[in-house]
């Protein structure tokens, strides 16, 4: 590649090329939903959880209440059940949006009742990225807004896309080193 006379130095700039820029977060303004994919990892585990809990319940109703085909009639209930919480999982991702604006990182959820969170910029205190197995193989994080306050001030924003969600970590990390050094 080099000669050996020419070759710089390691301490030297040129020697080692700048990282590349990531693409912009989209518009900030506007409300994002999360990806479509982690819609449909929420309506698998609310499927497993809705098959466990609920079918259980109804199988166990089902027997209690000593209706025809008893056995049988209770190993389908896990069947509504699965079909309920994966609904409801599904349902719940696709009724999240996220943003980030100049105030700070805005969360809504809106499934039965409306649920808003906005998190100040002044208030972050650290941020985390949680991506467990099956997040990592979906390409998905948990981005973890931890705030002042109380040892329970955490804002949990699950199924983000991993390269929005490392944007968002350093955009927001970004801005608590300009506030830190304004001070």
């Amino acid at each position: 590649m080099f000669p050996p006379a020419e070759r710089p130095a390691l301490s030297d700039p040129a020697f080692v090329p700048p990282l590349p820029t990531p693409p912009p977060l989209p518009s900030q303004t506007e409300w994002q939903p999360l990806p479509r994919r982690a819609a449909t990892l929420a309506g698998v585990a609310g499927g497993i959880t809705g098959a466990i809990l609920i079918g259980g319940a109804l199988g166990a109703l089902w027997i209690v209440f000593d209706l025809p085909m008893r056995w049988i009639g209770a190993a389908a209930m896990p069947l509504p059940g699965a079909l309920i919480g994966a609904l409801f999982g599904y349902r719940r991702q696709r009724r999240t949006w996220w943003r980030l604006d100049a105030q700070g990182l805005g969360v809504r959820r809106d499934l039965m009742w409306q649920l808003e969170t906005q998190v100040p910029l002044s208030r972050v205190q650290h941020l985390d990225l949680r991506r467990g197995p099956i997040e990592r193989t979906a390409r998905l994080a948990t981005l973890v807004v931890h705030t002042a306050g109380s040892r329970f001030s955490a804002v949990s924003l699950s199924g983000l896309d991993q390269a929005d969600a490392e944007r968002l970590r350093d955009t927001l990390g970004h801005q608590l080193d300009r506030d830190d050094d304004a001070l």
